[in-house]
């Protein structure tokens, strides 16, 4: 239980640092309109660091001639630690090279458990790791923008 509320945790924190510039740069934006674009946003971020560990057993699996035996790679609360960290860091000018910094952290700290318990070796489960890592960043960062869009599309519409 203390995971998910630390990963959800760490997911609002994240869509915080993302979806509260975008409020100020448009203040006709109603408060609920942002609590629910904040709380949308937390649950999406807080479902891809979930999925990371998943995603990168997934690529172990498929780079193996025979798939890994056990239980998979799962987050611990001394790895998530690091994630709150780098998710309360995201917000901008607070340091996103730092931000980034933390990331590749937590990533480091996935490779471990994933190169002991597959037979990838370090290399290959931080190659898994990584790719793993910016795939699910890129797939939320194309919902981002599509929200963005359909968000500026709603307000250029007139109000009737």
């Amino acid at each position: 239980m203390a995971l998910v509320v630390l990963l959800l945790l760490a997911g609002m924190s994240e869509a915080a640092g993302r979806i509260l510039p975008l409020a100020v740069r448009r203040p006709g934006m109603s408060r609920t309109r942002v609590a629910g674009l904040l709380c949308a946003g937390g649950l999406v971020e807080g479902a891809v660091f979930a999925l990371w560990p998943l995603t990168t057993w997934t690529l172990a699996g498929l780079v193996l001639p025979s798939p890994p035996t056990g239980a998979g790679l799962v987050w611990t609360p001394e790895l998530v630690a690091p994630l709150m960290l780098a998710a309360v860091l995201a917000f901008p000018l607070l340091g996103p090279l730092l931000h980034l910094l933390l990331f590749v952290g937590v990533g480091a700290g996935l490779v471990g458990p994933l190169a002991a318990a597959t037979d990838v070796g370090w290399w290959g489960a931080a190659g898994c790791v990584a790719l793993a890592g910016t795939g699910l960043g890129v797939a939320v960062e194309a919902v981002r923008r599509l929200v963005v869009r359909i968000s500026a599309a709603e307000a250029r519409e007139p109000v009737a």
